[in-house]
């Protein structure tokens, strides 16, 4: 039962704050946070993510690519130019990797809405030193609670999870599903499994709307991470002072977590 309990809580507290940190604030700048507590959610996205960090300077300067050039041949993790789910998911490696050097043409295209590279931290926690010890700690965890050798085979995706999270939303996102709006793309909303991914899968809701922090459209539609922002908006622990320089946006002057809009 532990195993399984953990295995839960990888999952959803890894694909939480892809969606959360990486991809509504770093990618999307949807609201604003202090520069301390921007670290603290470097730090909490490392926890989450463990040996599949992935940074978030690289994973925004990816996703405004992905945005700009949806489905077609420079889009970085598109279903209609791979030939199976392991082929995008190996071209998006190679592409992040590349982003992640300052070697792509995305670097000089795009920027990470953050207050600064935290580029220290980063190499840290995405060196193989890191990935080996901390997927060796998850080995270990099986090892002394696994009932069984079959929960073993649960080990690949804790070793993987951030890309694994990344590969479903992009490959189901953009193939299965329906459509609430027209668009240039394939984007498709998944519900039928959006439940994995706290709100991800609203992909055809997302890129007709990209900085609507909300991605769900319909009544029945939920978008778990939203209704996170909601809270901590009530909560409110955190201090705006973001600027909005790195992509023109409008400089609002508040205490108070706020969604504000951008262009991609």
């Amino acid at each position: 039962m532990i195993i399984i309990v953990f295995f839960i809580l990888h999952w959803y507290l890894s694909v939480f704050f892809q969606s959360f940190f990486l991809h509504r604030y770093a990618a999307h700048g949807m609201y604003k946070l202090s520069p301390f507590t921007e670290k603290l959610m470097y730090i909490f996205t490392y926890i989450a993510q463990g040996s599949s960090y992935l940074s978030p300077r690289a994973y925004a300067i990816l996703h405004k690519a992905h945005h700009s050039y949806s489905d077609t041949s420079l889009d970085p993790h598109s279903p209609v130019h791979a030939k199976n789910p392991f082929d995008m998911m190996l071209k998006t490696a190679l592409v992040y990797d590349k982003v992640l050097k300052g070697e792509h043409q995305f670097n000089k295209q795009f920027k990470a809405d953050l207050h600064e590279d935290w580029a220290s931290f980063d190499k840290i926690a995405g060196s193989w030193y890191s990935r080996l010890f901390i997927g060796t700690l998850y080995t270990l965890f099986y090892i002394f609670f696994a009932p069984s050798a079959w929960y073993f085979l649960l080990l690949p995706i804790h070793y993987l999870m951030g890309p694994l999270h990344g590969l479903i939303v992009n490959w189901c996102g953009h193939k299965y599903g329906y459509r609430n709006y027209k668009s240039v793309d394939d984007s498709k909303n998944t519900l039928a499994i959006d439940f994995l991914m706290v709100g991800e899968l609203f992909q055809n809701n997302h890129h007709q709307e990209p900085n609507n922090i909300n991605f769900a459209r319909k009544w029945w539609e939920v978008d778990p991470t939203y209704l996170v922002y909601k809270f901590a908006c009530i909560l409110n622990p955190f201090t705006s002072s973001k600027t909005s320089s790195k992509n023109k946006l409008t400089e609002i002057s508040t205490d108070s977590l706020e969604p504000i809009s951008q262009k991609i």
